[in-house]
């Protein structure tokens, strides 16, 4: 379905870009006065007298557009697409990108479901007609269920002020362009009303001979079940008569939408637009339907929202006598370049075009008049400096100069001084390695076969943890004892890693100054000890050796 409506948009796009019957004009007259608003005829006259350098904005058009597309709903309940939508707008531009529009759209959606549902014990456009969902009973056990086929027609409208961003009347190498690309993000309301088919006539639908086999695919379900049905959609569905807010006896919504155009210009007066525009609520009821089957087979809320969207083709005609065209249609470079091409405002200074030095800049704007013959120079004639170390380029032997080498001599070259640490090695000498007075550490005690830190142990190593902040140049070793067998050997791991995470994550010590040793011989199996590791090697995090026999703190 998807894949169809692009493919539409696609081939409406290569029509309008192959058309070839629009005029594009050139733009107005900056000079009119009749184009300029009251309030802006100050700086008009400032512009005029070449004492401002910017034109004034001109009046512009209005626009006023109809369109008239395929509108969808998604939702829970898969829609049945294309359905009919319209709607009309009036747009001013307020300069040149930004353009403001107030849209009116109405549009019908339907949907309808291929696969059977028996949970909808919550939906009460089904229930209150008589079908009867599964239900879970005394024992637990989900009994019953009743074949339903989810549907819906919903009108929505809604009302919404949107932005308009142009994104191509903005041309460097050409004029106009007969195209205008622009994106759309606003915000409004809209109201909707959604129905269900839920009977036929007065009676209600027998479904059972819908999915019992026979039809084997989407397509053919979904036929028998419009076979089946009428076009009634007689049932309030689910959430009408609940405390959301109403307008007209119409559930009335906040929204917000975002999308992208492309408008094609027929001439000064006419365009037409192929918009796509989607549509965003925080409503899960477009489609009558809000529940989902959980894995255990219950109902249970869906989080998703519905959204709705409309691929429209519209007509857009602008208003206003002594207004030049909408802003968006104009490219505001066209006076500037075609006064750069042909002056007929700007004052031109009196040409003086003598030039001592042959340098390339005219007396009048060199600053350094006897450049010598050949010596490259920057836009005020003054001799070029790459490095800036005083010696001009024509002169500089070296070319770029680092500044830790400079001042240079003569010919521009400098000397580096040599780096610290070479210096140190051509010496002999080298950096004292920091030395750690962190003293003797206490150690940690466990009881029985636990690996969870008591109070006490706590408090102790909260004592070490202010000894090794104050010690920036030590490394602590963290040595856990038990390697008689497999269990006795993760029991240590598990409690060297209680005590460097505690470290870590609750006094806010770096992990890299702790090595995890475990498992080690000749100590008390309940006991981890601590002691200044700075002159020893090791990792600070190992893997446990016996994964599987991990012991939860």
């Amino acid at each position: 379905m998807s894949s169809k409506k692009y493919t539409a948009l696609l081939g409406l796009l290569c029509m309008f870009a192959s058309s070839s019957f629009a005029q594009i004009g050139t733009s107005y007259d900056v000079q009119d006065s009749s184009l300029i608003p009251r309030k802006s005829l100050p700086q008009h006259n400032e512009f005029m007298n070449n004492t401002y350098p910017f034109p004034a904005k001109p009046r512009n058009q209005w626009e006023v557009g109809l369109k008239v597309g395929a509108f969808g709903v998604s939702g829970d309940v898969p829609a049945v697409w294309p359905q009919l939508g319209f709607g009309a707008h009036v747009r001013k531009a307020l300069g040149y990108v930004l353009s403001m529009r107030l849209e009116y759209n109405y549009g019908i959606g339907k949907g309808l479901h291929w696969s059977s549902a028996t949970n909808y014990q919550k939906n009460n456009a089904w229930t209150d007609n008589g079908y009867l969902p599964r239900r879970r009973g005394s024992d637990g056990q989900l009994t019953g269920g009743e074949q339903i086929y989810y549907n819906y027609k919903t009108n929505i409208q809604d009302l919404t002020l949107q932005g308009i961003f142009t994104l191509t009347n903005i041309r460097f190498h050409k004029a106009k362009s007969n195209l205008n690309l622009y994106a759309i993000a606003g915000f409004g309301g809209m109201i909707y009303d959604t129905k269900v088919n839920a009977l036929n006539g007065d009676s209600k639908y027998d479904f059972s001979g819908i999915d019992g086999g026979v039809y084997k695919n989407r397509k053919d379900t979904k036929k028998a079940l419009r076979d089946m049905m009428d076009d009634s959609y007689e049932t309030d569905a689910e959430g009408y008569d609940d405390a959301r807010a109403k307008i007209g006896g119409k559930t009335f919504r906040p929204v917000y939408n975002v999308g992208f155009g492309i408008a094609y210009k027929l001439n000064e007066r006419f365009n037409i637009a192929l918009e796509e525009k989607i549509t965003m609520t925080k409503d899960d009821l477009l489609d009558g339907q809000r529940w989902q089957e959980s894995a255990a087979g219950d109902a249970v809320l869906t989080r998703d929202y519905d959204t709705y969207n409309m691929l429209s083709l519209g007509i857009n005609m602008n208003l206003g006598s002594k207004r030049t065209e909408p802003l968006y249609w104009l490219n505001p470079l066209d006076y500037a370049y075609q006064e750069l091409n042909a002056p007929k405002h700007m004052k031109l200074p009196k040409p003086i075009l003598d030039d001592a030095d042959g340098d390339g800049v005219t007396d009048q704007f060199d600053l350094e008049p006897n450049t010598p013959q050949g010596a490259p120079v920057d836009s005020h004639g003054v001799s070029k400096d790459t490095d800036g170390d005083g010696v001009p380029d024509f002169k500089d032997k070296e070319l770029i100069t680092p500044t830790q080498c400079q001042p240079v001599d003569a010919d521009g070259i400098g000397k580096c001084p040599e780096p610290a640490c070479c210096k140190e090695l051509r010496e002999g000498g080298f950096a004292p390695k920091s030395a750690c007075n962190i003293g003797d550490l206490p150690s940690i005690s466990f009881t029985g076969r636990t690996v969870t830190l008591n109070n006490d142990a706590k408090a102790v190593l909260a004592s070490v943890a202010e000894k090794i902040r104050n010690n920036p140049n030590c490394k602590i070793a963290v040595i856990g004892y038990g390697e008689s067998s497999k269990s006795a050997q993760q029991l240590s791991w598990d409690r060297v890693n209680a005590v460097i995470n505690y470290f870590v994550e609750k006094e806010g010590i770096s992990a890299d100054r702790f090595i995890f040793k475990y498992g080690e011989g000749g100590g008390d199996a309940n006991t981890v000890d601590l002691r200044d590791g700075t002159t020893e090697e090791g990792p600070n995090a190992v893997p446990a050796p016996h994964p599987n026999l991990r012991r939860k703190g």
